[in-house]
């Protein structure tokens, strides 16, 4: 019998929304990644100040958040795997492991997450890779559906490494459906999902999910731009959103934060949230 999921979901969609500040970039392996991640109990201190719905984050640092006694903190989600695929150099053999491959989701029982993430891989000529991370949540869906674990499953589009260098998302409409649809298949109970190329596009995304979409955000960019962009994908009918270098690698966070809350909680619009942002 499944255990019902209903009480961890609601601590991240407290108010129908979900803000998730990914902070979990460690397991890349990568360099570039770390850039403003150098402290994370300083990191950890700004955001449970600044009060999104939730961090996202490694079992291995997962008790800076979970041994602060605040009652409001945000919630727990916890990374259960890593890979190569976000190095700037393509790898000679492409991987997808689970950090726990026995027993995957005991450290974020231990930890009282609220959620576990995995990935869901698609790169060009790198079907192993790709069979790897089915098994990865085949296997993940069996231990969440015994302890009533909600399950975010991260489907990724990567375009070859010649295009533009290193790793890079693909933003065709057509492949992010169809893999967001695979990870609807496999019984996600959250989909982390890539923007669609034109924003106006990512309704498709949601329709194909059958369950709460979160949009994950990728490299840091221009902040009014982000949120412009984020406004729309939120019109779209996302739940929210799952951003890391926008706001852990920006010169202020809290202000970031208060505007994409604002958005997702409130309604309120691009424009509203960079003044937001201004004002704080």
């Amino acid at each position: 019998m499944r255990v019902s999921t209903k009480a961890r979901m609601n601590r991240l969609f407290t108010h129908g929304g979900c803000l998730d500040v990914a902070i979990d970039h460690g397991v890349c392996n990568e360099p570039s990644f770390m850039i403003g991640l150098e402290d994370m109990a300083a990191v950890v201190d700004t955001l449970i100040s600044a009060r999104p719905d939730a961090i996202q984050m490694t079992y291995g640092q997962a008790d800076l958040l979970q041994a602060r006694p605040e009652k409001d903190k945000p919630a727990l989600v916890m990374r259960i795997d890593m890979g190569n695929p976000y190095n700037d150099q393509r790898h000679r053999v492409m991987w997808s492991q689970l950090q726990n491959h026995d027993e995957p989701i005991i450290g974020a029982l231990e930890m009282d997450a609220a959620c576990v993430v995995v990935n869901l891989f698609m790169l060009p000529d790198e079907p192993e890779l790709f069979r790897q991370c089915v098994e990865n949540i085949s296997r993940v869906r069996a231990a969440c559906a015994e302890y009533g674990m909600p399950l975010m499953i991260e489907p990724l589009v990567m375009l070859p490494n010649e295009v533009r260098g290193g790793y890079q998302v693909d933003g065709n409409a057509e492949k992010i459906v169809t893999l967001v649809r695979l990870a609807a298949e496999m019984g996600a109970d959250i989909i982390k999902a890539d923007p669609t190329e034109h924003p106006e596009d990512f309704h498709r995304v949601v329709e194909a999910a059958r369950c709460p979409v979160l949009v994950r955000g990728g490299g840091k960019d221009d902040l009014k731009a982000v949120l412009l962009k984020s406004a729309t994908l939120l019109g779209q009918d996302a739940k929210g959103l799952v951003y890391g270098r926008n706001i852990y690698q920006h010169d202020n966070p809290n202000a970031v934060v208060a505007a994409l809350m604002a958005m997702i909680h409130n309604g309120a619009s691009g424009e509203e949230a960079w003044d937001i942002y201004n004002r704080d």
